[in-house]
Order: structure tokens, then sequence, then C-alpha cells
């Protein structure tokens, strides 16, 4: 990750503009939040300043900490919570366009150190934007939402999501309606609150407190999400829109979950296993899509009963093998090889190299971890309304287990949280993209984690839009080494300038 030298804001023209005209500034509540409450926003909110400092870890950004009621349709009642920002200021002072706004995905991604990363791939356009971003409310650095403690996490998912005997299946729902108690016991009240509804107006607050009057905004998998809800809210302080690789936003996350195991198998068996047949000579996995898939399931097997020991003493489990080849699914590039290598190591443990055994520890080692889970519980369970039929879900997810194993398997942990989740109060918010103008949506066809179809329903909602399909399955679009891609947001950030109509990029070249 390039980084740049540290640049401060001067102060006091920024104090000014916080004292001024936030108040003018902060919109009161509209559509689905106006009935929520009366849209007084209390000045302790509005009239904060932020105490911004160089950023633990990120020295070319500066952070602060925001200040935000627990929920924005009372704010002048219950306590306050910290939302941690950050901002790199543009590199090009003069040419300065404004404010450009990013989330992290998710849910459960943290967005603090983003702008960096996002700098140092699109330097022209960190010339003209200062790039700000932050931690979503309930996530580390911000105030946390808490449920778990590691072991409890890391019991979450058992060894063998595939396994659906009855004791099996009490145990995946046993501990499903303990995540979703222990996010209300140990949550500090806060749980009912991490919404992407609440967190959009944090964002308006946190635009308000920098004084712009728009912003420009650009956010992958789940941050498209937040962008077009944010959007849907505040239409009128919206000036780009790009949202890349996007969560469908046109209906429910249970609808949601119910087609992510049909895209990630998807890409597991159009991509990957051809991919590594075509590359036997190298991973000597098998020389057709069948024969690969048929030795990883075998691998996938033998693990159940022999579990592999990495060199830091945690277990590849058929649950472990299941969550490192999906993530690696995300990125042809940065993720096959890597991937190949760790399950060819694998295949030959007690004498595999030292190289190969450090791959399969960083492909197989983590997955998630606490603090994303709770983040990814509360977002999902609160949104929108789930079926709390559990023995309807036992069934469902049997029929995902048996097509789609590589993730259906997962889902009724999933799923069986938001069974048990009490009932959320969250208004509804329907993207129409009315009030907006022309917007950029980005995905690919094999895309993993937000499923082709999904996007396509999500463009046609969000009226204006302008569709950019690319070839291939990798998950997010924009600075992955994609020329036609990078240069129309690029042309669109910098000038407004969409296409006149839905247009495609072909993939990157595969490698390794």
């Amino acid at each position: 990750m390039r980084m740049f030298g540290k640049r401060r804001w001067r102060r006091a023209p920024v104090a000014g503009l916080v004292t001024v005209a936030t108040a003018a500034l902060l919109p009161t509540a509209t559509g689905s939040a106006a009935a929520a409450g009366d849209g007084h926003v209390p000045a302790r909110y509005t009239e904060q300043r932020l105490d911004w400092h160089t950023c633990d870890g990120a020295p070319s950004l500066d952070c602060a900490t925001m200040t935000v009621p627990r929920d924005w349709h009372h704010p002048a009642s219950g306590p306050d919570i910290g939302v941690s920002v950050s901002r790199h200021r543009a590199t090009g002072p003069a040419a300065r366009r404004g404010v450009l706004m990013m989330a992290a995905g998710g849910p459960g991604g943290q967005g603090l150190h983003r702008p960096a990363g996002f700098a140092g791939k699109s330097p022209a356009v960190a010339a003209a934007y200062d790039i700000v971003s932050f931690n979503q409310r309930g996530l580390p650095l911000s105030t946390p939402v808490t449920c778990q403690t590691r072991s409890e996490f890391d019991a979450f998912f058992g060894d063998d999501s595939r396994d659906r005997s009855p004791a099996a299946v009490r145990g995946t729902v046993r501990r499903s309606r303990q995540l979703a108690r222990a996010c209300q016991e140990r949550g500090g009240g806060l749980a009912p609150y991490v919404t992407t509804g609440q967190t959009v107006r944090d964002m308006d607050l946190f635009r308000a407190l920098l004084g712009a009057r728009t912003i420009a905004y650009y956010g992958p998998s789940y941050a498209a999400m937040i962008g077009a809800y944010y959007a849907t809210e505040f239409p009128h302080r919206v000036e780009r829109l790009v949202l890349d690789s996007s969560v469908a936003f046109d209906g429910t996350w249970e609808s949601f979950l119910v087609d992510q195991p049909r895209s990630f198998q998807r890409r597991f068996e159009r991509d990957f296993l051809p991919w590594l047949a075509a590359r036997d000579a190298t991973y000597h996995y098998g020389r057709t899509a069948a024969a690969v898939k048929a030795m990883w399931e075998a691998r996938r097997r033998a693990l159940r009963d022999h579990p592999a020991v990495l060199d830091d003493g945690r277990p590849v489990t058929p649950n472990r093998l299941d969550f490192g080849t999906g993530q690696a699914l995300y990125n042809a590039a940065q993720g096959f090889a890597p991937l190949a290598t760790a399950l060819a190591a694998l295949d030959h443990w007690d004498t595999a190299a030292p190289a190969g055994r450090g791959m399969a520890k960083t492909v197989f080692g983590d997955y998630l971890s606490p603090e994303f889970l709770a983040e990814y519980t509360a977002v999902t369970c609160n949104d929108t309304p789930w079926s709390h039929d559990m023995d309807g879900w036992v069934r469902r997810t049997a029929t995902y287990t048996a097509k789609y194993p590589l993730v259906g398997a997962r889902a009724l942990a999933f799923a069986a949280t938001c069974a048990a989740w009490p009932a959320s109060r969250a208004p509804h918010v329907r993207v129409t993209g009315k009030g907006l103008p022309p917007t950029l949506m980005l995905a690919s066809r094999h895309d993993p984690a937000a499923h082709y179809e999904g996007v396509q329903r999500s463009h046609r909602a969000l009226r204006g839009s302008r569709l950019v399909t690319v070839g291939g399955g990798d998950h997010g679009q924009y600075g992955n080494g994609n020329r036609c891609v990078d240069t129309l947001v690029n042309r669109y950030l910098m000038t407004g300038g969409a296409p006149a109509r839905d247009t495609t990029c072909p993939a990157p070249a595969a490698t390794g």
C-alpha cells in the first residue's frame, strides 16, 4: 500500500465552517426517516469540532472521533457513541474539487485507513479530492458492539457445516441463538442501532462537519449499499456516486443470503476449477475441472477425520478449507495462485516445503473475527425483515448445502441467528434514484460475493444509473488493474461524464 506524507488542514478555517455553516448544511430527516422523529439534531452534534491527529499506522491520514447519537430517530435522548473518521488531503489543492467519501464492505469491514490505499491507486482522483472514510458504528475504534469471545467465535461454525445430522443441526441452531442473545446482552444497548440507516446519518453529519455541501462517493460491496441508502435519504447531497460490485439493495438481506451461495459456487466451478486444471504441470491437482473438483472434495473428506495442523497449532478443518477457498475466489490475480499453492501443500502436508506450509497458514489460518461477525450480524438482522420459521430454515438450507455446498453449507448459521434476533424497528429504505444525477455501477458476471443477477436488479431499481459489466468474476472492479474500468470511473469522478448507456469492459488477463 503506497503512503503519502502527512498533510494537515489549517484548523481555523475548518472550525469556522463547522460552527457557522453546519446547522444549515445538515438536513432534517427525509423519506422513511421523517416518520421516526421530528428531524431535530441537537447542537452538541452539529457544533462539535473534530480533533484531528495523525492516524496510528497510516501517517498519510488524519483521524478524529465524531460524536453521534445512538439513535438518529430520537437524537435528543439516549447515550452518545463515537465514530472514528479519517481524511487524506487532496494532493493538488489548486485543482481541488471537494470531498470524496468512501466506506468499507462486509458488513464488518473497517474503512478508517482505506483512503490511503485509494489515494495510492488513484493519484489523479487523490489530487482533486479530499478522500475521507470512517469505521462504521459498532466496529473497533468507533463504539463497538460486542457479542462473542474468541473461543465462542471459533466454535460458532463448528468443524463441518455440511454435517446435516440432527445433532449437528441442533448444535448450529443453538450456537446461533446464543449469538443473537449475546449481542443484545453484551452489546451495551447498541445492537439494535447498528443499521445501514443509522450509518448514513452518521455520514451526513460527517459531511456537514467537513463543511461540504455535496460529496462524491465510492463504495464497494456492502459499502455500495451504504452509498445507495445515503443517496436515497440525502439525494441533494450527492454529486457523484460510484457503486462497485454492489450487494443487492433492491430486496432484503434474507433474499441476498438465498442468492449468494449460487454465485460462490459458480465462481468456484466456472473460473477456479478450470484455472487450476490448466496448471496441472505446476500444481498437480488434475487435468480437467472435474478431476480438480474430485481432488478438492477428497481432500475435504480427509480433513474431517484428520485435520492438517498448521505451524501455529490451528487445525485445517473442512470449514477452514471452505472459508479459505471462498475468500481466494474474490480476486483471481491475488487469490488463485496462493490458494493453489496451499492446496498442493495440503496434499503432502508432512513433507511440504516451508513456503507451501506458510501459504497454507495464510490461506486457511484466519476467517473473519468476532468483531466482524458482530457487525455483520447486527446489520443484516436489523436492516430488513427475516423469517423466524426455524424449521423452514433448516429445510431450506439443506437444499443450499446440497446444491451450493461451498457457501451454502454455512447458511444455516447466519439464517438461524437472524431468525432468533429480536424484531427490528429500523425503517425500510427503498432505493429509487429519485433526485440523483446519473450514477455509475460496476459489476462482474461471476462475482462470488455480489451475484450479478442481484446487481442487475439493483441497477433497474436505481433509475438513471449506468451499469459497467466486466467479464470474469473478481469482486471489486475499480483499482483492480482494469484500464477500461479505471478510465470510465476517473472520467466520471473528475468531470461527471457518465457513459450514455450501459457498457462493458473486458476482464483483466488471468495470471499465475
